[in-house]
Protein backbone atom coordinates (compact mmCIF):
# COMPACT_ATOMS: atom_id res chain seq x y z
CA UNK A 1 0.00 0.00 0.00
CA UNK A 2 1.28 3.47 -0.89
CA UNK A 3 0.95 6.54 1.29
CA UNK A 4 -0.08 9.62 -0.72
CA UNK A 5 2.05 12.12 1.19
CA UNK A 6 5.22 9.98 1.30
CA UNK A 7 8.12 11.09 -0.92
CA UNK A 8 9.69 7.60 -0.88
CA UNK A 9 6.39 6.01 -1.98
CA UNK A 10 6.42 8.43 -4.91
CA UNK A 11 10.08 7.72 -5.73
CA UNK A 12 9.81 3.94 -5.48
CA UNK A 13 6.62 3.75 -7.53
CA UNK A 14 7.75 6.03 -10.36
CA UNK A 15 5.55 9.02 -9.54
CA UNK A 16 8.76 11.07 -9.31
CA UNK A 17 11.58 10.25 -11.76
CA UNK A 18 14.75 8.74 -10.24
CA UNK A 19 18.11 7.41 -11.31
CA UNK A 20 17.41 3.77 -10.55
CA UNK A 21 19.77 0.82 -10.93
CA UNK A 22 17.35 -2.00 -10.06
CA UNK A 23 13.61 -2.50 -9.78
CA UNK A 24 11.23 -5.39 -9.29
CA UNK A 25 7.62 -5.67 -8.13
CA UNK A 26 8.51 -5.05 -4.45
CA UNK A 27 11.51 -2.70 -4.33
CA UNK A 28 13.44 -0.05 -6.20
CA UNK A 29 17.14 0.80 -5.84
CA UNK A 30 18.04 4.41 -6.61
CA UNK A 31 20.96 6.79 -6.24
CA UNK A 32 20.71 8.93 -3.09
CA UNK A 33 19.92 12.56 -4.00
CA UNK A 34 22.38 13.78 -1.32
CA UNK A 35 25.07 11.10 -1.39
CA UNK A 36 27.65 10.56 1.32
CA UNK A 37 29.97 9.01 -1.29
CA UNK A 38 30.23 8.06 -4.96
CA UNK A 39 27.78 5.22 -5.60
CA UNK A 40 25.60 5.85 -2.50
CA UNK A 41 22.37 3.92 -3.16
CA UNK A 42 19.00 3.55 -1.43
CA UNK A 43 16.89 0.39 -1.43
CA UNK A 44 13.23 1.36 -0.99
CA UNK A 45 10.20 -0.94 -0.79
CA UNK A 46 7.29 0.07 -3.02
CA UNK A 47 4.75 -0.53 -0.25
CA UNK A 48 4.81 1.91 2.65
CA UNK A 49 6.31 0.77 5.95
CA UNK A 50 7.36 3.49 8.41
CA UNK A 51 10.22 1.38 9.80
CA UNK A 52 11.61 -2.13 10.27
CA UNK A 53 8.99 -2.94 12.93
CA UNK A 54 6.20 -2.68 10.36
CA UNK A 55 7.73 -4.90 7.65
CA UNK A 56 5.98 -8.20 7.00
CA UNK A 57 8.27 -11.24 6.91
CA UNK A 58 7.94 -11.75 3.15
CA UNK A 59 8.93 -8.16 2.35
CA UNK A 60 11.77 -8.23 4.90
CA UNK A 61 13.16 -11.41 3.36
CA UNK A 62 12.96 -9.97 -0.13
CA UNK A 63 14.64 -6.74 0.95
CA UNK A 64 17.60 -8.61 2.42
CA UNK A 65 17.97 -10.81 -0.67
CA UNK A 66 18.08 -7.68 -2.84
CA UNK A 67 20.42 -5.99 -0.34
CA UNK A 68 23.01 -8.71 -0.94
CA UNK A 69 22.65 -8.25 -4.70
CA UNK A 70 23.08 -4.48 -4.32
CA UNK A 71 26.23 -4.93 -2.23
CA UNK A 72 27.71 -7.41 -4.72
CA UNK A 73 26.87 -5.20 -7.71
CA UNK A 74 28.47 -2.17 -6.05
CA UNK A 75 31.60 -4.15 -5.16
CA UNK A 76 31.93 -5.50 -8.71
CA UNK A 77 31.37 -2.03 -10.23
CA UNK A 78 33.32 0.40 -8.07
CA UNK A 79 36.81 0.43 -6.60
CA UNK A 80 36.25 0.98 -2.89
CA UNK A 81 37.63 -0.35 0.38
CA UNK A 82 34.45 -1.00 2.36
CA UNK A 83 30.69 -0.63 2.43
CA UNK A 84 28.30 0.67 5.07
CA UNK A 85 24.80 -0.75 4.90
CA UNK A 86 22.68 1.48 7.13
CA UNK A 87 19.06 1.44 8.17
CA UNK A 88 17.67 3.82 10.81
CA UNK A 89 14.45 3.43 12.81
CA UNK A 90 12.99 6.41 14.63
CA UNK A 91 14.11 10.00 14.94
CA UNK A 92 16.47 9.22 17.83
CA UNK A 93 18.30 6.77 15.54
CA UNK A 94 18.67 9.34 12.76
CA UNK A 95 15.67 8.43 10.61
CA UNK A 96 14.56 11.52 8.68
CA UNK A 97 12.24 9.96 6.08
CA UNK A 98 9.66 7.74 7.72
CA UNK A 99 9.47 5.11 5.01
CA UNK A 100 11.71 2.08 5.53
CA UNK A 101 14.86 2.28 3.40
CA UNK A 102 18.45 1.06 3.44
CA UNK A 103 21.56 3.06 2.55
CA UNK A 104 24.54 1.51 0.75
CA UNK A 105 27.55 3.80 1.19
CA UNK A 106 30.81 2.82 -0.51
CA UNK A 107 33.84 3.76 1.60
CA UNK A 108 37.45 4.63 0.80
CA UNK A 109 40.19 4.39 3.46
CA UNK A 110 40.74 7.83 4.92
CA UNK A 111 37.42 9.33 3.76
CA UNK A 112 35.68 11.77 6.10
CA UNK A 113 32.31 10.01 6.34
CA UNK A 114 31.30 9.58 9.97
CA UNK A 115 29.33 6.47 10.92
CA UNK A 116 29.96 5.06 14.36
CA UNK A 117 29.81 5.27 18.10
CA UNK A 118 32.11 5.21 21.09
CA UNK A 119 32.38 1.63 22.36
CA UNK A 120 31.03 1.16 25.87
CA UNK A 121 30.86 -1.62 28.46
CA UNK A 122 28.37 -4.46 28.73
CA UNK A 123 25.70 -3.54 31.30
CA UNK A 124 25.79 -5.27 34.68
CA UNK A 125 22.27 -6.61 34.10
CA UNK A 126 23.15 -8.37 30.84
CA UNK A 127 21.62 -11.68 32.00
CA UNK A 128 18.31 -9.91 32.73
CA UNK A 129 18.47 -8.20 29.33
CA UNK A 130 19.13 -11.54 27.59
CA UNK A 131 16.02 -13.03 29.21
CA UNK A 132 13.80 -10.02 28.47
CA UNK A 133 14.83 -9.90 24.82
CA UNK A 134 14.76 -13.68 24.30
CA UNK A 135 11.23 -13.83 25.74
CA UNK A 136 10.07 -11.36 23.09
CA UNK A 137 11.28 -13.22 20.00
CA UNK A 138 8.27 -14.21 17.94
Amino acid sequence: MKKDDCIFCKLSNGDIPTSSVYEDDKVKVIFDASPASRGHLLLIPKDHFDNIYELDDETAGHIFKVAKKVACALKASLDYDGLNVLQNNGEAAGQTVFHFHMHFIPRIKGDTIKVGWTPGQQPEDIEDLKKIIADNFA
